[in-house]
C-alpha cells in the first residue's frame, strides 16, 4: 500500500510503477474522476495524453502535473504528496488583507500599521 498526502486528507491506496492506480482510487485521492474526455471535476475536464491511460489506470502524477500542483514522492516511492494546484493557491491568496496590527520599535515607542495597507511598510 502508498500513503497519498492531499491538501485535505491521507489515502493508502495500490500504486503500481509510481503513482499509476485505478481510476476509482484516482478519484477518491483527487475528487477527479477519468471519463472518456479526461479527468473531470464537476464541469471542469482536463484532458489526459494518451499515455497517463492504461486500460483502467491512470498515472496520478502526470495528471496532477497537468493541474500545475507539485508532486513529491519518498525515496522509496511508499509514500506521495500531491500539493494544491496553482490556481487554487493563487484563489485562496486572493483579495487576503493583514490585519491591523502595531509594530514595536527598537527605541521602544510603537508605529501603527493601518496606514501601510497596500504598500510595504519598514
Amino acid at each position: 500500500m502508498t500513503v497519498v498526502l492531499t491538501p485535505t486528507d491521507e489515502h493508502k491506496v495500490s500504486t503500481k510503477d509510481g503513482l499509476w492506480m485505478s481510476a476509482a482510487d484516482a478519484a477518491r485521492v483527487t475528487g477527479w474522476t477519468l471519463k472518456p474526455e479526461g479527468m473531470c471535476r464537476d464541469e471542469r475536464c482536463v484532458s489526459l495524453p494518451p499515455a497517463a491511460v492504461k486500460g483502467g489506470d491512470v498515472d496520478v502524477e502526470a495528471f496532477w502535473e497537468k493541474l500545475g500542483g507539485p508532486v513529491i514522492a519518498s525515496q522509496d516511492g511508499d509514500a506521495w504528496a500531491l500539493g494544491a494546484p496553482a490556481d487554487e493557491r493563487n484563489a485562496a491568496l486572493e483579495g487576503l488583507e493583514a490585519p491591523d496590527f502595531t509594530l514595536r520599535m527598537s527605541t521602544a515607542s510603537r508605529a501603527p500599521c493601518p496606514s501601510c495597507a497596500a504598500r510595504r511598510c519598514f
